[in-house]
């Protein structure tokens, strides 16, 4: 791909710059005849009456309503609504919760996944497999990754495993957090100049974005620059930008520490 003029740091992207980027992180949609706009001789929706008819009971909005879930799932099967609020409640703790900070410096640590555990070698096979939850969190106030595995029948934790230098991908409200330092910031001037070119409106919020986040270290092969040299000890993320239902604006060069609440630029 040829190389993109800079207008501002955030310029926007645009024709096969915003394709080669989108590809990374969306898929897409082929909608049916009857929804992208194709019509019959008469001017209306192509296919026969019956085969109109047959559409229409297969439209999202026409199904039967779902069975009641269940309070508990049994073997492998997914965990439950119940279930995952059970898991997470007893994998947080007074003393956790107490402890813990997530990304925007409140009381407990970030909430990350919740996952059915895996079975040990012996319970394989079993006709009643124990039933658990690993339960992740990255705590701000110290900067570690943490697993706890919930029993669910018996409502202990009964493991904890913390991890330092290890990075999950961000979930959303750390990528809004990110979003939200980096219109503060001022390294977050050239995404607020392309903004306003782009919509005629102020950028005030992260909510008048849509954002993608990931994460962001250094290393032997890539040092980056002095004021990214704790990322991986430290949570970093780098941004895919975008509009609210309008074009996609480039932060790519642009590194938000959440742990430090600090932005940096990579290269020139």
């Amino acid at each position: 791909m040829r190389k993109l003029n800079h207008r501002h740091l955030g310029r926007v992207m645009a024709g096969v710059a915003v394709a080669a980027t989108a590809t990374a992180v969306m898929v897409g949609v082929t909608l049916p005849d009857s929804a992208s706009g194709k019509e019959g001789r008469g001017g209306g929706p192509q296919g026969s009456a019956a085969e109109q008819g047959q559409a229409a009971r297969q439209l999202p909005g026409v199904v039967e309503d779902a069975p009641a879930q269940r309070k508990t799932g049994t073997g492998r099967d997914p965990l439950t609504d119940a279930e995952l609020n059970r898991a997470r409640t007893l994998a947080l703790g007074r003393g956790f919760r107490d402890s813990g900070k997530d990304v925007k410096g409140g009381k407990g640590p970030e909430q990350l996944s919740t996952d059915l555990a895996e079975l040990t070698p012996d319970e394989v096979g079993a006709a009643d497999p124990p039933r658990r939850a690993d339960v992740t969190y990255y705590d701000y106030s110290d900067n570690t990754y943490v697993t706890k595995t919930v029993d669910l029948g018996s409502g202990k934790v009964e493991h904890t495993d913390t991890q330092r230098g290890v990075q999950p991908p961000p979930n959303r409200d750390e990528a809004r957090e990110a979003a939200r330092l980096l219109i503060a910031d001022k390294l977050g001037e050239g995404l607020k100049k392309d903004f306003k070119d782009a919509t005629g409106k102020t950028l005030t919020s992260p909510d008048q974005l849509a954002v993608t986040g990931f994460v962001y270290r250094t290393g032997v092969d890539a040092p980056g620059p002095a004021a990214t040299r704790d990322c991986g000890k430290h949570r970093c993320v780098r941004l895919f930008t975008r509009v609210a239902g309008g074009p996609w604006i480039d932060t790519r060069q642009l590194v938000i520490d959440l742990s430090a609440r600090s932005v940096a630029r990579l290269g020139s």
